[in-house]
């Protein structure tokens, strides 16, 4: 059974296709800047254990454009995979919020794409190009299953403890405000890895997703217990241009005392924070080199990155009541050994012991990096949402 998997931005589409169950990828891809004189498409084929790399600058004026381009890519004669659409039998999508309507993989409706498009307030960056995409997928594949794996749903399992803020009932049970975390997808697919790593089901894990987005999740026995977003994935750690945690009484300072306009807030929180607002840059890798060149603002900022992570580390084992493994992945978190190092630091009371040559050796397949006496496991697990996606979409259509 061949499964796309779709992961619609706001001016992006990444794709992969699979061969299920085997789970075998057949290609996958990326259209960016979709809307702007000259987008871009790379495009991967893996024929035979051969990855073959096609870049093409084109116009793409819309989302519907870019699927289009996309299908006459997986059907060409020398980049592609199938021969007709028609191979296609399922589409998995990536949708950010799915509220607390969804908590699992589900079928796509006109029900469910109306209940999508009622969560755009919570998540007005993701959920409506996510939405588009799937009414783009319906038109283009009307034989295809179409369906919707929601970044929120595994996050679902949280106890009213960890997802309810103290804040008038009203608040939650009319508008829909409480704690729903993100990356839900990611921090499924690495802690079934460790799992399974440590044989062990019952496992009390914390996974560590480091990217330009980041966060933290607390795993009991495969179940989310806590996390570090809540309404939105604004919260929690530092991020490439994301606040994280701040006191509350900012916002109102900035509005009443300095004149802010709310969106101004919104837009400064979430656009011009992070390592940005710490040391001019966004990117992790510049902030590196800038510590190289002496920059004291690239310093702080690293070094803030990792101290908030070390403190939800000793909040989650708190709430897990205990701590077998820690799992670094993602952009940052997999190939960043300085930041696993930081992280780690004089955290031997915690039961976790670094191995830092071990630490320093690249591979992209899960590895330990502890001490062979590490109470703790540190793990390197390379995340595959699109993979995960796929699982599930195919779990559920399969009968």
């Amino acid at each position: 059974m061949k499964i796309l998997v779709l992961n619609s931005g706001s001016s992006s589409l990444k794709y992969q296709l699979f061969d299920m169950p085997n789970e075998h990828a057949l290609c996958s891809g990326l259209v960016d800047r979709i809307g702007l004189e000259q987008s871009t498409i790379t495009h991967k084929t893996f024929i035979d254990d051969t990855e073959t790399k096609h870049e093409i600058v084109i116009a793409i004026p819309d989302h519907e454009s870019a699927l289009i381009k996309v299908t006459e890519l997986l059907r060409d004669a020398f980049m592609g995979v199938i021969s007709e659409n028609g191979e296609i039998e399922a589409i998995g999508h990536r949708v950010v919020h799915g509220g607390e309507e969804f908590a699992s993989t589900t079928l796509i409706t006109d029900e469910v794409k109306a209940k999508i498009k009622a969560l755009f307030t919570l998540a007005p960056l993701h959920n409506p190009p996510n939405h588009l995409g799937i009414t783009v997928a319906e038109r283009i594949f009307p034989n295809a299953k179409q369906v919707a794996v929601f970044d929120t749903a595994f996050h679902q399992t949280m106890p009213p403890l960890a997802y309810r803020f103290a804040i008038p009932k009203t608040m939650y049970t009319d508008l829909g405000i409480r704690a729903y975390g993100f990356h839900g997808t990611s921090h499924q697919y690495v802690s079934k890895k460790a799992n399974e790593y440590l044989n062990n089901p019952k496992a009390k894990i914390i996974t560590i997703h480091l990217g330009n987005g980041c966060s933290m999740t607390a795993i009991d026995s495969g179940k989310s217990m806590d996390t570090s977003m809540g309404l939105g994935p604004m919260g929690g750690l530092v991020m490439g241009t994301r606040a994280g945690d701040i006191d509350p009484s900012i916002i109102f300072h900035l509005i009443k005392e300095r004149n802010y306009q709310p969106q101004e807030v919104n837009d400064l929180l979430n656009k011009k924070s992070g390592l940005l607002g710490l040391s001019g840059l966004s990117d992790m890798r510049d902030v590196k080199k800038a510590i190289t060149e002496g920059n004291p603002d690239a310093k702080l900022a690293y070094e803030l990155y990792a101290y908030r992570i070390q403190k939800y580390i000793g909040a989650f084992s708190a709430v897990l009541k205990g701590l077998d493994a820690i799992v670094f992945t993602a952009g940052v978190g997999e190939n960043d050994a300085d930041m696993r190092e930081a992280v780690c630091k004089d955290m031997d009371f915690f039961g976790i012991q670094l191995d830092v040559p071990l630490n320093r050796r690249d591979s992209k397949n899960i590895r330990e990096i502890n001490l062979p006496n590490s109470k703790v496991k540190v793990l390197v697990i390379p995340t595959n949402e699109e993979l995960e996606i796929g699982q599930q979409t195919f779990e559920l259509i399969k009968i």
